[in-house]
């Protein structure tokens, strides 16, 4: 996997250039339309975290991969992306056609001090793709125009406006969802939960063979959460219907399987980095969770 690409990695790859306002306080966003990022002279994005937030809008076929996973994606699809999570976007041939904006966390929290991540989309786990009809295209196609506009003008305040704007696409993106996959109750189970997910999430992805998974067990999250191990189960039991165990277990085969799919570290070196003793471990583990032994996962 590629160490993680910085706004100015990004610049360098898509324009060889840097703008001026890329390390402003006020955040940075920018916009950009597919159509001249496409084609046989393209430069292909590496998979691998980037350290920006991006929303794309495309029309086409390509496959959207991050994490462990590919989303085919064949006509309109809105798809976000966040730094906790590598991926990059495949196009299947030159025909396509899209937008797409990024942007930094200190952009958004000029917005009443949003954190990006307690959003839906940005989330771990969450849902980052959204498939869409033709007139759903246009709606958001036209904020992204918008966009454009407003930033090549002079106004003073366009990046009020502009926060605006995404925020606008966001809504439009949560709206395709059914509302119970919106609102949780703001419980004590639900806090500790939302804290066990941000410790999990901190771990990953994995970017170097020199990288190590610390926190593996329950009792070893309950001691950095300060809560007896059998208060963080019951806690993650109700929010999520599953264990410690089975959260921590999951997690580690998602990443297992973007290590074998996307590095060329030998199963002893993904082994270590998960936090293993010895690659049999490893091996049992991840037959155990998906059936297979890790060489069937290998494509380098």
């Amino acid at each position: 996997m590629s160490k993680t690409q910085t706004l100015e990695d990004f610049y360098r790859t898509k324009i060889d250039y840097l703008p001026e306002n890329l390390r402003q306080d006020i955040g940075h966003f920018n916009v950009f339309r597919l159509d001249d990022y496409v084609g046989p002279k393209a430069h292909t994005m590496p998979y691998s975290r980037k350290d920006f937030y991006k929303i794309t809008l495309v029309s086409g076929n390509s496959n959207y991969n991050f994490a462990d996973k590919t989303i085919e994606l064949r006509g309109n699809a809105l798809f976000f992306a966040n730094p906790l999570v590598p991926y990059n976007w495949e196009p299947l041939d030159d025909d396509q056609s899209g937008i797409f904006c990024i942007f930094t966390e200190a952009f958004l929290q000029r917005q009443l001090g949003l954190v990006a991540q307690d959003l839906p989309m940005f989330k771990p786990g969450g849902q980052p793709v959204y498939m869409l009809s033709d007139e759903q295209l246009a709606a958001m196609r036209l904020l992204f125009d918008k966009m454009i506009v407003e930033l090549n003008s002079d106004y003073a305040y366009k990046y009020d406006l502009l926060r605006n704007y995404v925020f606008e696409l966001i809504h439009s993106a949560l709206k395709l969802q059914p509302a119970t996959t919106l609102y949780h109750d703001s419980s004590a189970a639900t806090r500790i939960a939302s804290l066990f997910t941000e410790l999990l999430e901190r771990q990953f992805p994995i970017e170097s063979p020199g990288q190590r998974v610390r926190l593996r067990s329950a009792e070893s999250f309950a001691g950095q959460l300060a809560v007896h191990v059998n208060h963080l189960n019951r806690a993650l039991k109700e929010v999520t219907g599953k264990t410690t165990t089975q959260l921590i277990a999951s997690r580690l085969t998602q990443e297992a399987h973007a290590l074998l799919k996307h590095t060329p570290w030998n199963v002893a070196e993904i082994s270590y980095c998960l936090g293993f003793e010895e690659p049999a471990h490893f091996s049992n583990f991840f037959r155990k969770q998906t059936g297979v032994a890790p060489s069937t996962m290998r494509v380098v």
